[in-house]
């Protein structure tokens, strides 16, 4: 093969391993989840009369951009400090002092993170302090409130809330079923942050970590986990009662065939598990059920 044919394959595939890393690196269907979470909310929820000039709004457009800004800069710096912790819970999945240097990670965290507060604060006082709250909480979450027994877990599940109610505090509809998502969203992503580190114990308890399974014990920790994952049983249960009451019959079997009987199963799956693997299906589990909740704006939405 000629050199120069040779060169330009050997470029295009570290160009290829370069984005995959960083895909990696922000968690890049993590944010795709999130801005379709925030496109839901402003169109289906908030403004389901006019979707499309809602879609299309200036305001909502930055707002969006600002928060996957910020968190995208989280989980840049949540990588930052977990390097030796993920080279023992996910060694195949290093980036940051790898592919991406130490130093050059810190400062993307920072550009990005500026940006997105800059562009929050300048849409509106409450959604900036919201935005410098929620970047403030990742990298207090990567520094030190993750090594804390149910403090990480309860900050990545207010972030997770705050991303739902972005748009609502921007537009102040009053629109009570944005709240009743973002709490919906709380209680599943406390749920799935207590199941992770279940998993992920062996490395934590070597870097000192004293997070709620280490502390308390995994029995324990699967009792915490139950009790949230109640609330959100006892949540979207009243949800579907009050969708069939009004008649809305494609929400409420929505609801129960994809979020309420899912829940179910993930709680007496819960119950049983004992092992890394069983917790890391539960987590995933999690996730499809997030992802049902949020698909289900597109039906109350109709």
């Amino acid at each position: 093969m000629p050199p120069s044919v040779s060169e330009s394959l050997s470029s295009s595939a570290s160009a290829g391993a370069r984005w995959r890393h960083l895909v990696r690196l922000v968690r890049l269907p993590n944010l795709l989840i999130m801005a379709l979470t925030l496109t839901l909310t402003q169109t289906c929820l908030l403004a389901p009369e006019q979707p499309l000039a809602a879609l299309v709004d200036v305001r909502f457009l930055l707002v969006s951009l600002a928060m996957l800004c910020v968190a995208a800069g989280g989980y840049i710096i949540n990588d930052y400090y977990d390097v030796k912790i993920d080279a023992i819970n996910r060694p195949g999945t290093l980036v940051v002092g790898h592919t991406v240097g130490r130093r050059t990670a810190m400062m993307a965290h920072l550009v990005l993170s500026f940006e997105g507060v800059v562009v929050a604060a300048a849409l509106s006082k409450v959604v900036g302090l919201v935005t410098l709250g929620a970047a403030l909480l990742l990298w207090g979450y990567s520094a030190r409130f993750k090594r804390l027994a149910l403090v990480g877990n309860l900050s990545i599940a207010a972030l997770t809330a705050a991303a739902v109610l972005l748009p609502e505090l921007l537009r102040r509809t009053g629109d009570s079923a944005v709240w009743a998502y973002a709490l919906a969203a709380f209680l599943l992503t406390v749920v799935r942050e207590i199941v992770k580190d279940i998993e992920d114990m062996r490395g934590d308890a070597q870097h000192d970590c004293r997070t709620l399974p280490i502390v308390a014990g995994v029995a324990r920790s699967k009792w915490v986990a139950g009790l949230f994952l109640l609330c959100l049983v006892t949540l979207v249960a009243g949800g579907v009662w009050a969708a069939l009451q009004v008649g809305h019959w494609r929400l409420g079997l929505w609801l129960l065939g994809t979020v309420l009987a899912p829940a179910l199963v993930l709680g007496q799956q819960l119950r049983r598990a004992d092992r890394r693997r069983d917790f890391a299906r539960l987590s995933m589990m999690c996730k499809l059920i997030m992802l049902a909740g949020v698909l289900s704006m597109l039906v109350l939405g109709r």
